[in-house]
């Protein structure tokens, strides 16, 4: 029997997820899960692979927004529930998938496509880079100080309900967006995500914790979302602390956070998986090496329409430079373009005949795209290729950003 890829229909919703569940190991997710994601699934942008009655390949999208160099917030299809059954894999499943993907989202005038990758070395072939990285650090606060900034002990931190107090944490959110690339403003319903909790989903921790810090005029200017892991030994209490997210408009708030996770009574570590590259917390810490910090991709990035996602952004640097794109999997990306920028935030690519001065594949755009890695590091592993004298550092003087961009949370 033939295989059918069709737009997902609202009364299929379970079959097709009950086929991701089994393509990703055949674990449910918990009862606090499920119902969020199902209505999060935006169906019209969601493909089904069918054999018949079964679904044997997925593929989704989120209608999202997210940040780029210069605070503009640019439409983006966030990439999700891609998956192939294991009876059907190597016949061209994923590939149907990725290219129906791709042009229903240039077809619906998104210039970005991003997704986070169960497996790292599948999306380059589709030409998806690494454009953000993820730090986790695992701190012993016995041995690890912290050295504050002035103003951190008028900090006032009162501990609340996260549902309760969602509408503050969101605003704190919401400012920060635009000051760091990578950061999908959040859509409604996506607020729901970072209150997950359930048994399930603690990994033997306690139930989702929040803290506040508010500002002078009691108004929340930053906040903790963190789960207490407590555990005993021979020698007694030996508990951890998992930080879940924290954010802060500023660093006497940022730092009286961190203080507060730090010396939570019968803990002995903190932890966080996800950080940015750049966070300041490895500033603050007095023994950067006990806090054993370790590093993991996190969002990639396509150009799904080039012109568009260059212009969107503005560049650290001027730059006049024409780029050579190989993207033989949108082979209206490929070809030669002209990036102009003035290095205060107007833009232009346009096709030319130009001669060629880099040499590069829409991955490595992709990857230097949030200005987080450079061409040069790129061009170092013989990914990007100098065909003028000069252009390479002018280019990537231009990519290159102030902040280390950073997704906060999956999708």
């Amino acid at each position: 029997m033939a295989l059918e890829m069709r737009v997902l229909q609202a009364d299929e919703w379970d079959v097709w997820y009950d086929h991701l569940e089994l393509a990703f190991g055949g674990v449910p997710d918990s009862p606090q899960e499920r119902p969020l994601y199902k209505s999060l699934t935006e169906t019209e942008r969601s493909l089904g692979v069918w054999d018949g009655a079964t679904c044997v390949g997925s593929a989704g999208s989120f209608a999202f927004r997210l940040s780029v160099p210069g605070g503009a917030i640019v439409p983006a299809a966030g990439v999700t529930t891609v998956g192939v059954s294991p009876t059907h894999r190597r016949r061209g499943v994923l590939r149907s998938l990725m290219h129906r993907q791709l042009d229903d989202i240039r077809a619906g005038g998104e210039p970005l496509a991003v997704l986070t990758a169960s497996d790292p070395a599948i999306y380059g072939r589709f030409g998806y880079g690494t454009a953000t990285y993820a730090l986790g650090v695992d701190i012993d606060t016995t041995r690890v100080r912290l050295t504050v900034p002035p103003g951190t002990d008028e900090v006032r931190l009162r501990l609340v309900d996260p549902e309760g107090a969602l509408a503050d944490c969101e605003r704190v959110y919401a400012a920060l967006v635009p000051l760091r690339p990578g950061m999908p403003a959040r859509q409604p319903g996506w607020e729901r995500h970072a209150l997950l909790d359930g048994p399930a989903l603690r990994g033997g921790g306690s139930a989702l914790k929040c803290v506040v810090a508010e500002g002078e005029d009691g108004e929340v200017v930053g906040y903790a979302r963190y789960r207490v892991k407590p555990d005993w030994d021979h020698t007694g209490s030996d508990g951890k602390v998992e930080v879940a997210d924290l954010d802060a408009l500023d660093p006497a708030a940022y730092a009286a956070l961190w203080r507060y996770l730090f010396e939570i009574d019968l803990t002995w570590a903190v932890r966080a998986k996800s950080r940015p590259l750049d966070d300041p917390l490895l500033h603050l810490v007095s023994d950067v090496r006990r806090s054993r910090t370790r590093l993991r991709d996190s969002l990639h990035v396509r150009l799904v329409d080039l012109p568009a996602a260059l212009e969107a952004r503005t560049y650290g640097a001027p730059a006049d430079v024409v780029l050579d794109v190989e993207d033989a999997f949108c082979p209206w990306n490929g070809g030669r373009w002209r990036l102009t920028a003035d290095g205060k935030g107007a833009a232009s690519c346009t096709r030319t005949e130009e001669p060629a001065e880099l040499a590069l594949s829409v991955r490595e755009l992709g990857s230097a795209y949030l200005g987080g890695i450079t061409l040069t590091s790129l061009a170092a592993a013989g990914l990007v290729r100098e065909l003028r004298g000069g252009a390479l550092a002018e280019a990537s003087r231009a990519f290159a950003g102030d902040v280390a961009p950073w997704l906060p949370h999956g999708f």
